[in-house]
């Protein structure tokens, strides 16, 4: 068999210095606290509301859930297979799916704003957004969508202003330890 040539490509200097580079991590900051800040306001919004988790827990869902289905007859904006998922999985569990929700957002604004696992609270809050837009729901989801995307891509140094900074070096990041050039560089060292 023939050996074949591995092939890299070098990443262009914008995507380098957006998604790697510490000195964009400022821009990574203002995005993280603006959208962890949107999550927090929602979900502790959420987390007070008697209707999401006092004793009428899940009627504010239920309603939500109601709503998203009868568009999925009337104007098409939900999808017909979610609308069934949403009949028969959440409405059914609209108290569990309650909680989730408030406190989900709660816990998605917190790591966001003082940067702790970034990537995955981005990576909830796009889960949520996601569920969101599939049931209809427009406002903010886009936006934010958009952004927690972008602060997926820039894991490594979204939560550089932040706990990030520290512990993901504590438990152990794929790359190693992280040595620096005399070019003012980053390499990653196996």
């Amino acid at each position: 068999m023939e050996k074949k040539e591995l092939i890299f490509y070098p990443e262009n200097p914008v995507t380098r210095f957006l998604f790697n580079d510490t000195r964009s991590a400022a821009i990574w900051l203002v995005v993280r606290i603006y959208v962890g800040w949107i999550w927090l306001q929602s979900g502790i919004h959420k987390v007070f509301d008697d209707a999401w988790t006092g004793k009428n827990a899940g009627a504010a869902v239920s309603g939500y859930l109601q709503g998203a289905i009868e568009k999925a007859s009337t104007t098409n904006d939900v999808m017909g297979w979610y609308a069934a998922f949403l009949e028969h999985i959440c409405l059914p569990n609209a108290t569990i799916f309650s909680y989730l929700v408030a406190f989900g957002e709660v816990l998605v604004g917190i790591g966001l704003i003082i940067g702790l696992f970034t990537a995955i609270a981005a990576f909830f809050g796009s889960m949520m957004n996601i569920a969101f837009l599939f049931a209809g729901t427009l406002s903010s989801n886009p936006r934010l969508l958009l952004l927690s995307i972008l602060l997926m891509l820039a894991w490594k140094v979204a939560g550089w202003y932040g706990l990030d900074r520290w512990v993901l070096l504590k438990l152990g990041t794929p790359w190693g330890k992280i040595a620096k050039r005399k070019e003012d560089t980053t390499v990653f060292n196996a």
